[in-house]
């Protein structure tokens, strides 16, 4: 028997949960419905899913404190999550792609969407790694940065960096080609892959994040450097121990 992702559904409406469990059921996939914040960190503590739908609106916490609660949970920063909102501002959006979010989607929204967005957030996090990305860092990579694909963690000055997946793709294409300036669409087509709906914003909220991560280990640098108008570049000239 071919095995089924578990998708975690955390909406308190019965009506829409109902409506995604099916489309997701008939799609191929195993939703697990939670109405509550609660339930949801029970479900994924017990056993992390394929892929969580997060309602921002729960009654009993905002969908974005859960999510960084799921995160922190055991296998949490791995799993990766889509919010789900009656609100389109998008200042909501900017806060869940910053909190690190795969994807966001408001209501009222199609269900062969969902599951279509469900399909290629899915696609994207178990691909394959390409021949280029199994091999070694370049000669030319600053020895401040560690790179381990296999693992898919960066260390900068020795520690190990907790990041998204967007946010380890971005840096380690930076990491990669010190010095080379990457424009927003090549981030959003390099990391995204299919980057055509996703926002300029998308990238600024994650280099965002990623700064205040690396400065978090070494306050006195500027790893990355804006090159105005064009995109990021990551620094050639780093200092080899912290200031």
């Amino acid at each position: 028997m071919l095995h089924k992702p578990r998708i975690l559904v955390i909406e308190d409406e019965s009506g829409i949960a109902d409506t995604i469990q099916y489309v997701l059921a008939t799609d191929g996939f195993a939703p697990v419905w939670c109405a509550t914040a609660q339930q949801a960190l029970q479900e994924f503590a017990a056993e992390p899913p394929a892929l969580a739908i997060l309602d921002v609106g729960l009654p009993d916490l905002n969908g974005f404190e859960l999510f960084k609660r799921l995160n922190a949970l055991p296998g949490g920063a791995s799993v990766p999550m889509l919010f789900l909102t009656a609100r389109s501002d998008e200042i909501d959006r900017v806060v869940g792609l910053e909190l690190g979010a795969d994807d966001y989607i408001a209501k009222p929204f199609s269900p062969r969407e969902l599951v279509a967005r469900v399909r290629g957030i899915l696609r994207r996090t178990v691909r394959t790694p390409s021949a280029a990305a199994r091999e070694a860092a370049p000669a030319n990579t600053p020895s401040v940065f560690l790179l381990d694909e296999e693992r898919r963690q960066i260390r900068f000055y020795g520690r190990a960096l907790e990041l998204s997946r967007y946010e380890y793709g971005i840096l380690r294409l930076l990491v990669r080609k010190p010095g080379r300036v990457f424009t927003r669409d090549e981030l959003l087509g390099q990391v995204w892959e299919d980057g055509s709906g996703s926002l300029d914003r998308t990238v600024d909220a994650h280099i965002k994040t990623l700064r205040a991560k690396l400065k978090a280990v070494a306050p006195q640098t500027e790893p990355i450097r804006t090159s105005r108008g064009s995109g990021y570049a990551l620094a050639e000239d780093l200092p080899q121990e912290q200031r």
